[in-house]
């Protein structure tokens, strides 16, 4: 479980993320959704210490995130919103560099790498350097070494941004899988089926604040809409010509 209580980032004279506060379940796929520069990304990067909040608190698992970066990372697999893969290293190379660093080795490594390549049809290019890569294959290697670990919390940034539609639905299946066997899923997308069709619950959030939450349904009938994308656009108040 995580759980983020009046989370705030400023950079300069900007407030990015300002009094932010959620819960993701365990068992639930959680949907952080907003217009662009609504500090959905600067959020999840506070929840996997890669930036370190101005004020509040992120708790993993019971784990203070904020004192002990390192130990709730353990608890945590993450897809960020940019891949940084190294180009010299093939999709193999990856996985199993990501799961010993995780303290993984010997058959349960392997099986897992093995299990990772199948579901996310990279078999034919395991062996292969990962420069030249298009953007929806290095998607499929971070994904992949981001759960190597089999880790209980799970964030994703865009998880189905740039795949085709059958890696797409294995990414789909996936989540629903973690979330079946239990876990946390924080999700970011803009895709409203995708949204729709996988989220327990939904953070909406908006010039850095969230603006509302709740189920599919709650939102719909909050707002008065019946299509979840028009229920977003008045909740974030893009309708009203507001910026993000």
């Amino acid at each position: 479980m995580i759980q983020v209580e009046n989370l705030h980032k400023r950079f300069g004279t900007v407030t990015a993320v300002d009094g932010v506060s959620f819960t993701a379940q365990d068992g639930q796929v959680t949907g952080l959704l907003g217009p662009n520069g609504a500090g959905k990304t600067t959020t999840l990067r506070m929840l996997y210490a890669l930036m370190r909040p101005d004020e509040g608190s992120i708790s993993v698992d019971g784990i203070d995130a904020v004192a002990e970066p390192q130990r709730a990372q353990t608890r945590l697999g993450v897809l960020p919103d940019v891949s940084g893969l190294y180009p010299r290293l093939t999709p193999r190379e990856h996985i199993e560099y990501y799961g010993q660093l995780q303290g993984l080795s010997g058959k349960v490594l392997h099986d897992r790498m093995e299990h990772l390549l199948q579901t996310l049809d990279m078999t034919s290019i395991a062996d292969r350097r990962t420069q030249g890569f298009s953007h929806g294959e290095r998607t499929k290697v971070a994904l992949a070494r981001a759960v190597v670990h089999d880790p209980r919390n799970i964030l994703l940034d865009e998880p189905t941004n740039g795949l085709d539609v059958m890696s797409t639905r294995a990414v789909r299946d996936i989540i629903r899988g973690f979330r079946a066997d239990g876990r946390c899923v924080l999700f970011s997308s803009h895709v409203m089926q995708e949204v729709s069709a996988l989220c327990d619950t939904i953070i909406v959030i908006a010039r850095g604040r969230v603006v509302a939450s709740g189920t599919p349904d709650e939102l719909r009938a909050l707002t008065g809409h019946q299509n979840l994308e028009d229920a977003f656009v008045a909740l974030s108040g893009l309708e009203q010509g507001a910026s993000a």
